[in-house]
């Protein structure tokens, strides 16, 4: 499910992908929701997680293991049963079945590429994450924050070693922030890689100065798109269009010579390869903040499947007494 993303190894040849209702990875919704049986270790249903409740599970064929209790389908639950201990022993027990993923073999298409960008196009979100994408290895860490960037950072493909931090259950916005600097103190050897709205941003955006005081070489990717795009998916008005700052310039002020950092705003396609080529070798020991202009309307096909099951189940009238 997607807040356990990271803890699975993706190069593992029987991983296919995030479980998450309609917004899955492609092919593993159809198979989990297809089979005769499935065991959740440590889930949370919430309206988040479960794509505004629409997930397409029967409970009957659910065994729900929970961190001291287990809950087998309709009916019984077993209490003081720890989950290690229960997995432990299942494992002994289980006769190994290919049938899932035969299944899976069967209906996998290869995912497509963004449509190619144009001379000087304005920049796609898409096509930001593609570029991401190649930059992740053993040594780096991505940070997730509330937003769009749940779904896109979902679809990134994680090398072996590659750290992910993600945070659903509270959808506390700004997170991110303050979890990047937390990070990259706790494990200097790796590259934190960041994926920040500028919503997010502005609500903990002080976080930066600590992160320059301790002289951390993050890579902060700003994206700004004049809002809170989720909240406009979810229940739209105009609480949901911010004040637009000048991000870098904020930085640059936060930086006020003190320490290495390195600032630049980037437009199209073009700029973002050289901002990242800049980023990842001569300013690879700065604190790189590469805001990135985009279209108030440029988002993830997810959030849109998402915003839309949510808003629905968040906006239905109270269950009478």
């Amino acid at each position: 499910m997607p807040s356990a993303k990271g803890m699975v190894p993706e190069h593992h040849p029987r991983f296919i992908g995030t479980y998450w209702g309609a917004v899955s990875t492609a092919f593993c919704s159809e198979i989990v929701e297809s089979a005769d049986a499935y065991l959740f270790a440590g889930p949370i249903f919430n309206d988040y997680s479960s794509v505004g409740y629409s997930l397409l599970l029967k409970k009957e064929k659910a065994i729900i293991v929970h961190p001291n209790h287990v809950v087998i389908g309709n009916g019984p639950a077993f209490g003081c049963v720890l989950m290690k201990d229960f997995l432990m022993a299942l494992a002994k027990r289980l006769k190994h079945s290919n049938v899932a993923y035969e299944n899976y073999h069967r209906i996998f298409v290869p995912d497509g590429k963004p449509l190619k960008s144009a001379p000087k196009e304005p920049l796609r979100v898409n096509v930001m994450f593609q570029h991401i994408q190649e930059m992740l290895s053993s040594e780096t860490v991505v940070i997730a924050e509330t937003g769009d960037s749940w779904f896109n950072c979902q679809k990134l493909k994680l090398p072996e070693g590659c750290g992910y931090e993600f945070q659903m259950q509270y959808g506390s916005i700004g997170w991110s922030v303050g979890a990047t600097l937390g990070y990259a103190q706790a494990v200097p050897e790796k590259r934190v890689i960041a994926c920040i709205g500028d919503g997010s941003f502005q609500v903990t955006a002080q976080d930066v100065s600590t992160m320059l005081r301790c002289g951390q070489k993050t890579i902060i990717f700003l994206i700004n798109n004049g809002g809170y795009t989720i909240e406009v998916e979810i229940h739209d008005g105009p609480y949901n269009v911010i004040k637009n700052w000048n991000y870098t310039g904020l930085v640059d002020a936060i930086h006020n010579g003190e320490g290495k950092c390195w600032t630049t705003k980037v437009f199209c396609e073009e700029e973002l390869v050289e901002a990242i080529a800049t980023a990842t070798g001569p300013k690879k020991d700065s604190l790189c903040f590469i805001e990135v202009i985009v279209h108030k309307d440029d988002t993830s096909k997810e959030l849109l499947e998402w915003g839309s099951r949510v808003s629905a189940a968040n906006s239905r009238p109270p269950n009478p007494l």
